[in-house]
C-alpha cells in the first residue's frame, strides 16, 4: 500500500512522496491502485480529478483525503483578471475558449427532460457562473438587464407565490456572456466592488471529482472543500454527472466534505448515458415517463444489481448553495446510506426550474437509508420518486423548505420514522405502501392517486422487476405520529401551498385525507369480492386499505374518520425550530393527557404486507424491522410516547434535535 502526497509546492514530475510531492491530485489519481491513499496537503487546486483505477473491496479501496488538520479546496473554477470598466457597476473581460476545452459552460444551456419553461421560446439559462469572493452571481439575459433594479423577490414555481431572494445583494450582481468562435466575452455588474482588486472566478470544468469512465469501485473521498462545477441538468432519463460522484460504480464513500456551488447537482450517485440520455427532449416521440420506464430495463441489461452497482455511503458532509440537488441518483443509488449530512440552500436562487429539484432527489432508492440529516431552506427537502422500496427515512430534521418530503408513484414498502417535518407543507404521499411511525408533522399531509402512470416494483431486496402498476394511493400505516394544524380549518392549506391543487388531491392537517378508505385489509378484500365477477374494472374504484392508529392531533389537525386510539386536543402546540450554528432546537407544547397516551412500537408482523409488491416491512438483510430508536438515538422496547422523541412529556418541551 502506497501513500501518494500532493502539494501546491509539488511537481507532477516528482516521485509523489512526502518530500517530493505531486502538484495535482489528478496526476496522483492516475497511479493510485487498490489499497493506496492519495494524501492532499493544504492549498487550492483548480482541476477535475478523474481517477484511473478503483478499489477491489471495502478493505482494499483507494482513498483520497485531505491531510489531517489541513484545508484543501478543489474547484472547477478559474480566476479571471484583467477586467475593463465599462460604466457604472459593469465591467467586461474576454477569455480564450481554450480555457474550457470541450465544455464551455457559457455556451451550454440548462436543458433536458423535465426542465420547465413557460413557453418553448423562453430564453435558456446557461451552465456558466461568475463568483465574487466565492459568491455566485445571477445570469442576465441581456446586457441591458445588468443594470436593472435589484430584485427582492422571485416567483416560486411550486406555489406560484413571490418569495424573498435569500441574499438581496446578489440580485444586483449579474453576468451576461457572448461566445464567439475563439473567445468568450463576459460582462458583469459588480456593484461597488473592483473585480481587479477582489477574487473573481468563473466556472470552467463540468465536475470536480468524477471518473471519466464507469465501473471504478470502492473509492473514498474525504475531508475536502469541493466547489464550483458547471455540471448539467440531471433528470432520471439522462446521464447524471455531478460535482462529485462515482459514475455508475459500487461502494464509494463520500464523507466529511464541504460541497457547494454545483450549477445543478452536488453529489451524484445516479445513472449513466447508455441507458438513456434526454431522449424525450431530443426526439419528442414518446413521453419522458416512457423513456424512464425503458431506462430501468436498459439498466438491467448492463448489470444493474447489488453485486455491481450502488452501496455507497454519503455521510457527514456540508452540502449547500447548489442549483438543482444536493444528492441526486437514479438506479445507481441502490442499497446506499445517506446520513448525518447538513443540506441547505438548494435551488433557492430560483434561476431555473424543473421537476427534478430537491435537497435529496432519488429514483429507485431500493433499500436506501436516509438517516439523521439536517435539511432546510431548500425548494424541496427529500423527494423519492419511483421504486421507493425497502427505503427508510429515519431521524431527520427538516424545516423551512417549500416542502419537506415527497414520495411519488412508488408501491413500497418504505418506512418514514422519528423525523421532524416542520415546514408548512410537510408530507406528500403520491404513492402507496408507506409506514409513518413516530414523526412530528407540523404542516400539511397531501394524498393523491396517479392512475395514468404505472411504475415498477421489485423482488425483495433486489433490482429484479416483479411487475408494475398504477398508484391507487393508500396501503399506508400511520402510527404514533404527532400532527399540528393551524388552529383553523383542517382542510385549509393555503398557508402551505397558496394555490389550487388537482381534483384528485386530498390535503389537510392530520390524516383526514384518508377519510373513506378501507380501515383494514379484510375490509378491502370484502369490497372487491362483493363486486365479483370482474377483473380490472372492479379494482379501479376501490382505494387501498390503511392502518391509522394512536396518533396525536393538535391545533385543529384532524384524524382519519375511522382511526382508533387517537388523542385529539385543541392545545396550541406552538411548534418552533431554532438554529444556532449547527445546533437545532425544536420546541412544542403537548396536552395534559399526553402522558397517558402510549404507543406500542410496531414490528414487521404488526405492519403487515403491502399489496402490489406483496412484501413486508423489513430490514435490508431480510430480518424484522426495528422501529424503537428515536430521533436522539434512544431505544424503546414495548410502549413509548408518540412523536419522534421517547422522552416527550405533557407541557412545553425543548429538544436539541440535531447538532
Amino acid at each position: 500500500m502506497t501513500i501518494f502526497h500532493v502539494a501546491t509546492t509539488g511537481d507532477d514530475a516528482a516521485a509523489g512522496t512526502e518530500s517530493a510531492p505531486f502538484r495535482t491530485v489528478n496526476h496522483a489519481a492516475q497511479f493510485a491502485l487498490p489499497g493506496d491513499t492519495v494524501l492532499v496537503h493544504e492549498g487550492l487546486y483548480r482541476e477535475w480529478v478523474k481517477p484511473a483505477n478503483g478499489g477491489l473491496s471495502d478493505t482494499r479501496r483507494i482513498t483520497y483525503a485531505a491531510a489531517p488538520g489541513e484545508h484543501v479546496k478543489i474547484t472547477g473554477a478559474e480566476q479571471v483578471t484583467g477586467w475593463t470598466h465599462e460604466s457604472g457597476p459593469v465591467w467586461t473581460v474576454t477569455v480564450p475558449n481554450a480555457m474550457f476545452g470541450d465544455h464551455n459552460p457559457f455556451s451550454l444551456t440548462i436543458e433536458g427532460d423535465w426542465v420547465v419553461r413557460e413557453t418553448e421560446d423562453e430564453p435558456r439559462k446557461h451552465l456558466g457562473d461568475v463568483y465574487l469572493n466565492g459568491r455566485s452571481f445571477y445570469e442576465a439575459l441581456s446586457r441591458d438587464e445588468l443594470t436593472a433594479p435589484a430584485r427582492t423577490e422571485v416567483r416560486d414555481h411550486w406555489t406560484g407565490r413571490m418569495v424573498r431572494v435569500p441574499d438581496v445583494v446578489q440580485t444586483t450582481h449579474r453576468w451576461y456572456a457572448e461566445v464567439g468562435a475563439d473567445t468568450t466575452t463576459i460582462w458583469a455588474a459588480f456593484g461597488q466592488a473592483d473585480p481587479n482588486a477582489e477574487l473573481v472566478e468563473i466556472n470552467v470544468r463540468r465536475s470536480v471529482f468524477y471518473p471519466a469512465v464507469v465501473g471504478l469501485n470502492y473509492i473514498t473521498v474525504r475531508g475536502f472543500e469541493l466547489a464550483q462545477a458547471a455540471c448539467p441538468w440531471t433528470p432520471p432519463t439522462a446521464d447524471q454527472p455531478g460535482l462529485v460522484g462515482p459514475n455508475w460504480a459500487k461502494g464509494w464513500i463520500i464523507e466529511d466534505n464541504d460541497i457547494h456551488d454545483a450549477k445543478c447537482s452536488a453529489i451524484s450517485i445516479g445513472k449513466e448515458a447508455s441507458t438513456g440520455n434526454n431522449n424525450f427532449t431530443r426526439r419528442h416521440d414518446k413521453p419522458g415517463y416512457q423513456y424512464q420506464l425503458e431506462s430501468v430495463f436498459n439498466a438491467l441489461e448492463i448489470g444493474w444489481s447489488k453485486e455491481l452497482i450502488g452501496s455507497h455511503v454519503i455521510r457527514n458532509n456540508h452540502i449547500h448553495d447548489c442549483g438543482q440537488n444536493g444528492v441526486v441518483g437514479h438506479l445507481g443509488c441502490i442499497f446506499s446510506r445517506i446520513h448525518d449530512n447538513h443540506i441547505h440552500a438548494i435551488a433557492t436562487k430560483r434561476e431555473f426550474f424543473g421537476h427534478e429539484i430537491a435537497g435529496i432527489k432519488l429514483h429507485a432508492a431500493i433499500d436506501v437509508e436516509i438517516a439523521h440529516n439536517h435539511i432546510h431552506d431548500c425548494s424541496l427537502g427529500i423527494w423519492l420518486d419511483w421504486q421507493t422500496q425497502g427505503t427508510r427515512v429515519t431521524r431527520n430534521v427538516l424545516h423551512d423548505n417549500c416542502r419537506d418530503l415527497f414520495v411519488e408513484v412508488s408501491h413500497g414498502p418504505y418506512v418514514v420514522d422519528h423525523n421532524v417535518f416542520a415546514s408548512n407543507a410537510s408530507i406528500e404521499t403520491v404513492c402507496e405502501g408507506g409506514a409513518y411511525v413516530g414523526n412530528l408533522v407540523a404542516g400539511t399531509v397531501r394524498v393523491e392517486d396517479v392512475m395514468n402512470r404505472a411504475t415498477p416494483y421489485h423482488r425483495a431486496h433486489s433490482t429484479k422487476v416483479a411487475g408494475y402498476g398504477v398508484i391507487y394511493s393508500g396501503d399506508d400505516r400511520w402510527i404514533g405520529n404527532i400532527f399540528c394544524g393551524t388552529g383553523g380549518d383542517p382542510t385549509d392549506f393555503s398557508a402551505a401551498y397558496g394555490r389550487a391543487l388537482p381534483d384528485m388531491t386530498r390535503t389537510g392537517y392530520g390524516t383526514l385525507a384518508y377519510d373513506g378508505y378501507p380501515a383494514s385489509y379484510d375490509e378491502y378484500l370484502a369490497t372487491i369480492e362483493a363486486a365479483l365477477p370482474g377483473d380490472l374494472n372492479i379494482f379501479l374504484p376501490v382505494k387501498n386499505p390503511v392502518m391509522i392508529r394512536s396518533n396525536v392531533y393538535l391545533d385543529g389537525a384532524r384524524p382519519f374518520d375511522r382511526e382508533t386510539g387517537a388523542l385529539v386536543s385543541e392545545t396550541a402546540s406552538h411548534v418552533t425550530v431554532a438554529t444556532d450554528g449547527d445546533r437545532v432546537t425544536v420546541e412544542l407544547t403537548l396536552p395534559d393527557d399526553f402522558a397517558s397516551h402510549t404507543v406500542a412500537v410496531p414490528t414487521t408482523a404488526d405492519l403487515g404486507h403491502v399489496r402490489f409488491p406483496d412484501l413486508e416491512f423489513e430490514a435490508p438483510d431480510g430480518t424484522g424491522i426495528q422501529l424503537g430508536t428515536d430521533l436522539l438515538g434512544c431505544v424503546a422496547d414495548g410502549l413509548t410516547a408518540a412523536g419522534p422523541v421517547h422522552s416527550l412529556v405533557a407541557g412545553r418541551n425543548s429538544v436539541v434535535a440535531w447538532g
